[in-house]
């Protein structure tokens, strides 16, 4: 070659390399192809370096299979050939550029959250995807199976409201008449007010524990002890001894118009507080006090309810009770023997008139506060 031809024609022939021919594929394929023709002018400009350049996604997406195994370049061959030489695995068919109209490998399928089958995107797809603004990650499908079910909640719900209609039908059957009473004890969730390892028993007629040795009273005895206190009249002010976790005072709530409760433990006073707060009721006032003094700054009262059995009714609730007012107290032995649930009525001034009327058992009514 002449030095004329030489300035002309800088590079020998086994350096030239051609570019490929843009496929007619899809906009991944046609990218890739971009990528991989620029890659081999890159490796062309810089032929000093002997390491062969590792595919880039483009190149994987057109050679899944491929993969790059350094050889040793022949006599005459130039850098840029080397570097793309690759050696593809023994199940793999060999593709290349040019062969667009090759079917791609079956993918996997995916069962999706509706029950169908659905086949995993190939990279080339993954790739326009990615480039669609409104395209969703592949994991959605899985996050939609783990998703709470808004439906079973509801159901869930439903399910309790029977159970509560199946609770007052049985409260009904044993003697409760009054509607108020039975319609109370039907708004109020009394699942909410026990621990929720207890709350499939919420409904059943039976005391469960709450804490500190205390107890939620049985339904039957809340909605007996409420109507013997209301005995048909309206009531204004109600005190109810011994708030536990605030489900009576719920229930006496929906019957008066303004409810307080005291509570002698600290932390059963606090839970009551956290067990009503969502149910927003205005009208209950809670206290943290001594029970057995009663609450003399908002007496008088129409009906005063005890939720525990003392040996005596306390003379200080006796006083605040308002003339014409009913008290409910178990009375009898403190060790949960020979209590009966009994009714006091405030005729005069100083005048009252006992009723014993059924058995009970309740947790023993102590004075001071803990």
């Amino acid at each position: 070659m002449t030095s004329e031809r030489a300035k002309r024609f800088p590079l020998g022939l086994e350096d030239l390399v051609r570019e490929p021919r843009r496929p007619e594929g899809r906009p991944g394929e046609v990218r890739a192809a971009a990528l991989a023709a620029s890659a081999a002018l890159n490796a062309r400009q810089q032929p000093a370096k002997p390491q062969a350049r590792t595919p880039g996604k483009a190149q994987s997406a057109l050679q899944p299979k491929a993969q790059a195994v350094p050889q040793a370049r022949p006599p005459g061959q130039s850098a840029a050939q080397s570097a793309v030489i690759t050696q593809p695995k023994p199940q793999a068919a060999p593709s290349t550029l040019l062969s667009s109209s090759i079917k791609p490998p079956a993918r996997p399928a995916i069962l999706t959250a509706h029950g169908k089958a659905a086949q995993t995107p190939s990279p080339t797809a993954r790739t326009a995807a990615q480039s669609t603004p409104s395209a969703k990650p592949a994991g959605r499908a899985n996050e939609r199976m783990t998703a709470p079910n808004v439906a079973l909640s509801g159901a869930l719900a439903l399910t309790s409201e029977r159970v509560r209609e199946r609770m007052v039908e049985r409260l009904r059957a044993n003697g409760v008449t009054d509607q108020r009473v039975l319609n109370a004890m039907s708004v109020v969730p009394r699942h909410m007010f026990v621990d929720p390892g207890l709350a499939a028993q919420a409904y059943e007629d039976a005391a469960l524990p709450i804490g500190h040795h205390q107890t939620i009273s049985k339904p039957s005895v809340v909605a007996r002890m409420i109507e013997l206190a209301a005995a048909g009249r309206a009531l204004t002010n109600v005190l109810e001894i011994g708030t536990g976790c605030g489900y009576q005072a719920a229930v006496l709530s929906q019957v008066a118009r303004e409810v307080y409760s005291i509570e002698r433990i600290k932390p059963l006073s606090e839970r009551a507080k956290t067990n009503l707060r969502p149910l927003r009721i205005p009208n209950i006032r809670l206290h943290y006090g001594d029970g057995r003094l009663g609450l003399p700054s908002a007496a008088p009262f129409d009906a005063i309810v005890i939720a525990a059995a003392g040996l005596d009714v306390p003379q200080a609730l006796l006083e605040q009770l308002a003339i014409g007012g009913r008290l409910v107290a178990p009375v009898g032995s403190q060790d949960g023997q020979n209590q009966v649930l009994t009714l006091v009525e405030r005729l005069g001034p100083a005048q009252w008139r006992e009723s014993r009327l059924d058995r009970v058992f309740f947790v023993p009514l102590k004075s001071g506060v803990i």
